[in-house]
């Protein structure tokens, strides 16, 4: 075992190495992080959700009638009639004929590539997508062609280079998870159009913030199912629960039923969870101030920051990353933050390109615009 002795040393040097954090208390903006009590700024509960009155009430409701376990694959005995109704819910709330739920985001992205591509194929993937979008690719045996950050003539060109290739698939982020950008969508699917090409929209950090009813960046900019197929999204971050679902066509969701191993394969997901999804998406529909304000946090924080000699993205959304570079310098703010009471991640390679380590800020329809203060008054102190 020297060998990875030496690696984790290496790791240490280069200022990579990763450590946990232990977490004593509901998720939240104000939470006991480690035995210390913090206020975070690097949670993906945008809406404060995670640990709403309703949403526990309907998960300890169905855990006393349907268990805290669903005992097998949705395919042998697992699927439950919540799992159902949810999945129906999601559907209706997304605009979409179907939707199968996943136990987590990971597991559809590489269902997704795996059951719908082949050594034939091709994917066509922006080079800032989430981990899952990628090895999904990789597994699935597809050719994988990635183009610069949302660079859609480059796009266009792979498109034109492989268009004799079998299925083609663009796969991309809505809401970059690390950068806090979305996705040109509109355009996307004008480029795929002439070859033929279906996109997947993975909208982890979209649904339940964004479109006027939260049901995510394909409401907002207006696309339905024709124009974009595969919709993947997670339910662990806005909604609040665990999980996430794929929502497409008849004919998509089978495909996925009848072939999609990560789907077959695993055990499906406590009902109760289900159940919580339920109450949070009717939560999520009905209190469109929450989403209202987080808008208002996040033009307060990017005012804020303007004084700061710091790199912010071009980030609308509620990831507000703060560019550091140096990956010991990141490491070393984000400790020197924690000391004081603010819980913000450094984000380093290879998570994010390197020389762009940063500060990954986070913000929740939860904060106060005090706790915005409070944390760029530390930063000018630290920068």
């Amino acid at each position: 075992m020297k060998s990875l002795e030496n690696e984790l040393d290496r790791r240490r040097e280069a200022g990579l190495y990763r450590q946990r954090r232990i977490n004593e208390s509901a998720q939240g903006v104000e939470t006991i992080i480690d035995g210390k009590a913090v206020i975070s700024f690097c949670g993906n509960d945008y809406l404060g959700l995670a640990n709403h009155a309703d949403i526990k009430q309907a998960f300890v409701d169905a855990a006393d009638r349907y268990g805290v376990g669903s005992g097998s694959a949705h395919l042998v005995n697992g699927h439950s009639v919540l799992h159902h109704a949810c999945e129906q819910r999601l559907a209706e709330f997304t605009g979409r004929s179907r939707a199968l739920l996943f136990s987590t985001g990971y597991m559809a992205n590489i269902a997704v590539a795996s059951a719908l591509t082949g050594k034939q194929d091709v994917i066509f993937q922006d080079k800032l997508n989430h981990a899952s979008l990628i090895d999904g690719a990789r597994i699935s045996e597809a050719r994988l062609v990635r183009y610069p950050h949302q660079d859609l003539s480059r796009l266009e060109s792979a498109l034109i280079k492989h268009n004799l290739a079998g299925r083609k698939l663009i796969m991309s982020d809505g809401v970059f998870s690390m950068d806090g950008d979305c996705a040109d969508v509109s355009k996307i699917v004008e480029v795929a159009a002439p070859y033929d090409a279906w996109t997947m929209i993975d909208d982890a950090h979209g649904f339940g913030v964004l479109g006027s009813r939260g049901a995510g960046l394909l409401e907002q900019q207006q696309l339905n199912q024709e124009q974009v197929p595969i919709l993947m999204a997670t339910l662990g971050k806005a909604v609040g629960t665990a999980g996430a679902f794929v929502a497409g066509s008849e004919s998509l969701i089978e495909t996925l039923i009848q072939q999609a191993r990560p789907y077959i394969y695993t055990t499906a997901s406590p009902p109760a969870v289900a159940a919580a999804t339920l109450k949070s998406i009717d939560i999520i529909e009905a209190d469109s101030w929450r989403r209202e304000k987080l808008q208002e946090l996040i033009a307060y924080f990017q005012q804020q920051m303007a004084g700061l000699e710091v790199e912010l993205m071009p980030s609308q959304t509620a990831i507000q990353p703060i560019i550091i570079g140096d990956n010991h310098e990141t490491l070393s703010l984000s400790n020197a933050l924690f000391d004081r009471g603010l819980h913000v991640t450094a984000i380093r390679p290879p998570t994010v390109p390197s020389g762009s380590a940063r500060l990954r800020c986070t913000l929740s329809a939860m904060h106060e615009f005090a706790h915005i203060d409070l944390l760029v008054k530390v930063l000018k102190t630290l920068l």
